[in-house]
């Protein structure tokens, strides 16, 4: 069986990473998704291995000793990870997984797992970015700025990946990750041992 692959998607606050993930995962049928652990309390609504895996966090940091993350990172009091055996579980079984990261976390799987598709979205433009994150209405300006100017910096790490695309239009944005993924998939290298076995035996006969 082909193993799948691991489509690391990272960008800067306000490229529309989330939009584009979950309209990958609408149209892309052996598509998963990889949900993190945290050891912080579940908000309202949120549900136990959908949003989040809830970890207690003496079992965090043990899972941080015996290497089951693909990458974790403390935000203030709690922390946050990506549980390394379900990614290999579904690779293994031939499924790909998605993983919305953000750039120290990318990093930090592509250390682990540099076999993965590494993808940076970018804004058309930083006045758009800027726009974007104005549009949602929900910060104070001196935040906004904030934001912007750390986006500018994140924007500097596109070098570390092996693509970019651009997020002028979601489903533009989408179909050119579809087409990487598609491309990826049809490098030599995952079916070489097939290949040459095939045009082997028919050579023979």
């Amino acid at each position: 069986m082909r193993t799948g692959q691991l489509i690391v998607i990272s960008g800067p606050s306000g490229a529309g990473k989330g939009t584009v993930c979950k309209q990958l995962l609408r149209e892309i049928e052996n598509l998963k998704i990889s949900v993190s652990a945290t050891t912080r309390d579940p908000r309202e609504g949120e549900v136990n291995g959908i949003n989040y895996h809830f970890t207690e966090k003496e079992v965090f940091l043990k899972g941080i000793e015996e290497d089951k993350f693909l990458e974790h990172a403390k935000v203030y009091d709690n922390y946050y990870g990506t549980p390394k055996k379900y990614v290999m579980k579904e690779i293994e079984n031939g499924n790909n997984v998605l993983l919305e990261i953000d750039i120290q976390g990318a990093l930090q799987v592509k250390e682990k797992y540099p076999e993965g598709v590494f993808i940076f979205i970018l804004p058309p433009s930083m006045q758009e970015l800027k726009n974007r994150i104005v549009g949602r209405g929900t910060e104070t300006a001196e935040a906004i700025e904030k934001r912007f100017k750390s986006a500018y910096e994140e924007i500097k790490y596109v070098e570390k990946y092996d693509y970019c695309v651009v997020n002028d239009k979601v489903e533009l944005a989408v179909e050119r990750i579809k087409a990487i993924i598609t491309a990826e998939t049809c490098k030599v290298k995952h079916d070489i041992e097939e290949i040459i076995s095939k045009f082997r035996e028919e050579s023979i006969c």
